[in-house]
């Protein structure tokens, strides 16, 4: 069963429990955010973003390929962090002659800050997420123009002139769609604060209550929902995805917990990435 949240104009679908799988998909950017599991309504689409290495993550990935070779897709791009590109395309390798069958992929290696185009107007920023491999998180925008304000008044043939003149009436400003960021401690929001803006955000949430402590979260470099709760102000943005809860949490009290314990502020934003009732996936 999988789980399915909208999120503004975007649809979250997959799974997502902590230290088991993570695999989810955005359609409307034709984006896999991690193989953890391989999906079988995930497998036409063409661009995989790994956030790190860890089997709960990527060890769907050969898996995923498989599916495709069978539905007649090609290679996809997979984005990675530039670290674990070489063993990544080691382990293919291993599984293509465990397998006799070729798990061609086209790796996208990203740092950091690095920008890759996606086409029709679509970017994706590689962001630092903070855990004890090598790991990162992504940020989808679109480059737009406006017009800049000085010259907002101005009559629609009075810009249509004066473009042809060639003066320069507009910027190019960067609009921030969706975020994503997982397996990490809390310092992410203050090392990437664009976070707070995006008009989208996927944000782990691996602790909820009094169990774990902030501490212990920090120690596994996980966040805790108490950490979030703390900077409540802060967030901007027009929906946030929870995931990645503890498999020690039934999806039903996540539910409950969050309701209870998720301030005013928040609560109307709070997508929940969990089934309402009954087992963990699988």
């Amino acid at each position: 069963m999988l789980t399915e949240v909208q999120a503004g104009p975007y649809t979250v679908r997959g799974v997502s429990v902590g230290g088991v799988y993570t695999s989810l998909q955005v359609p409307e950017l034709d984006v896999v955010l991690d193989v953890g599991l391989p999906i079988r309504s995930f497998c036409g689409t063409d661009r995989i973003f790994l956030s790190h290495a860890h089997p709960d993550h990527a060890s769907g990935l050969g898996s995923l390929l498989g599916v495709r070779r069978l539905i007649g897709k090609g290679a996809p791009q997979v984005f990675l962090p530039a670290e674990i590109e070489a063993n990544v395309q080691e382990a293919l390798a291993v599984l293509s002659r465990l397998h006799h069958t070729a798990m061609d992929v086209r790796t996208v290696p990203m740092h950091p800050g690095d920008v890759q185009p996606l086409g029709h107007g679509l970017f994706v920023r590689a962001f630092r997420t903070h855990h004890p491999v090598p790991s990162l998180g992504y940020q989808f925008f679109r480059r737009i123009t406006k017009l800049r304000p000085e010259h907002q008044g101005l009559p629609p043939q009075d810009i249509a002139r004066r473009r042809q003149a060639g003066e320069d009436l507009f910027d190019t400003v960067e609009r921030l769609e969706l975020a994503y960021a997982t397996d990490t401690v809390s310092r992410v929001l203050e090392t990437e604060p664009s976070l707070f803006d995006s008009r989208i955000l996927i944000l782990e949430c691996t602790f909820i209550d009094a169990r774990h402590t902030v501490e212990d979260a920090q120690a596994r470099a996980h966040l805790h929902l108490d950490e979030l709760i703390a900077r409540a102000s802060q967030f901007r943005n027009e929906a946030i995805v929870l995931m990645h809860f503890s498999q020690a949490f039934a999806p039903e009290s996540v539910h409950a917990t969050l309701r209870a314990r998720l301030p005013s502020e928040l609560s109307e934003r709070v997508r929940i990435f969990a089934p309402e009732t009954g087992r963990w996936f699988g």
